[in-house]
C-alpha cells in the first residue's frame, strides 16, 4: 500500500505542499484508490495536483469522524467520475457545534448534497474496503487512562449533548509485518484504537501508528501512552495532526518518533 499525507498542521522542510491545521491522507491499495478525511479546506485538493494525485478517480472516502478540520474539504473535492462510498460512524453526520450555541465545527454541507455525490455507508461496525484495509467503526474505550472526555455538542434525538464523539474511527490495514494503524484524531485514546484494531484483525502484531494521537500537554497520560506505544515494537511511529511537540517529543524518549506532514509519502507493506 501507499500512503500519502494530503493535508497536515506540519510540513516537512523539502515538501512542496502546503499545510493548515486539519488532516487528510490518501492511500492506494492494489485498484482501490481511498482518501482518508479531507482536512479544513481545499488545501487537499491544492496538495494532490501538486503530487500528481487525481481525486476524481477515488472509489471512497473515509471520515474518522464529523469534525470540519476533517471534512471541510468535502466542499471543494472534485467531482469524480463515478460514485464512490462515503464511509462514516452514522453520528459524523449529525450537527456539530461549539458549546452554548457556538459556530458549527460539523461537516460543512448537507446529507443531501453529498448524496448526489457519494454513496453514503453509514457504519458503526467494521467495514473492510480491501482485503487488507478496514475501517474500525465505533471504538470501545478500552483503556483505563484514556479519560473519556466532551469536545463541543452534538445534536440528538433528545437535543443539543455534549459530544463524547463516538463516530471517532480509525483505518487499519494489515501487511506482512503486522497492522499499520491510520488515525484522524484519535478522540477514543490512541492506545483504545490500537487495541481495537487487533480484535477486528485478529493480529497483535502492530507495524506502525501514523496520523493525529489528539494529545497536548505533557503528564501522565501521555507517559502511559508512550509506555503503551514502546510495548508495541513498532517499527514506525509517526504522531502528526493534533499531536503536539511537546507530547511527540515525551513520546519520542520511549518511541523513536518519525517526521511525518503534508507531501510524506510512504510504501507500506
Amino acid at each position: 500500500m501507499k500512503l500519502t499525507i494530503l493535508t497536515d498542521n506540519n510540513v516537512p522542510l523539502d515538501s512542496p505542499c502546503c499545510g493548515e491545521a486539519g488532516f487528510c491522507c490518501y492511500l492506494e491499495d492494489g485498484d482501490s484508490r481511498i482518501l482518508l478525511d479531507t482536512g479544513f479546506s481545499d488545501v487537499c485538493v491544492r496538495n494532490a495536483e501538486k503530487l500528481g494525485i487525481d481525486l476524481r478517480a477515488l472509489d471512497a472516502v473515509v471520515l474518522s469522524h464529523g469534525h470540519d478540520d476533517h471534512s471541510g474539504g468535502l466542499r471543494c473535492l472534485p467531482r469524480a467520475a463515478g460514485r464512490p462510498r462515503l464511509i462514516a460512524h452514522p453520528d459524523a453526520f449529525r450537527p456539530k457545534r461549539w458549546e452554548g450555541g457556538g459556530e458549527s465545527i460539523g461537516l460543512p454541507v448537507s446529507r443531501a448534497w453529498l448524496e448526489e455525490r457519494y454513496e453514503l455507508c453509514p457504519t458503526a461496525e467494521p467495514l473492510f474496503l480491501t482485503d487488507r484495509l478496514a475501517f474500525l467503526g465505533q471504538i470501545p474505550r478500552t483503556q483505563p487512562f484514556e479519560e473519556e472526555y466532551t469536545l463541543g455538542e452534538t445534536l440528538t434525538d433528545a437535543g443539543w449533548q455534549p459530544d463524547r464523539m463516538a463516530d471517532d474511527s480509525a483505518l487499519a490495514y494489515r501487511g506482512r509485518e503486522g497492522l499499520t494503524i491510520i488515525t484522524g484524531c484519535s478522540h477514543s485514546g490512541i492506545c483504545s484504537v490500537v487495541a481495537y484494531a487487533k480484535r477486528v484483525w485478529g493480529e497483535d502484531r502492530i507495524a506502525g501508528v501514523i496520523g493525529g494521537f489528539h494529545l497536548r500537554e505533557p503528564g501522565p497520560r501521555v507517559q502511559r501512552t508512550a509506555e503503551y506505544l514502546r510495548d508495541l515494537h513498532a517499527k514506525r511511529m509517526c504522531p502528526c495532526h493534533c499531536t503536539s511537540f511537546a507530547a511527540r517529543a515525551a513520546i519520542h524518549r520511549l518511541v523513536p518518533v518519525e517526521e511525518a506532514g503534508a507531501g510524506t509519502q510512504m510504501e507500506i507493506e
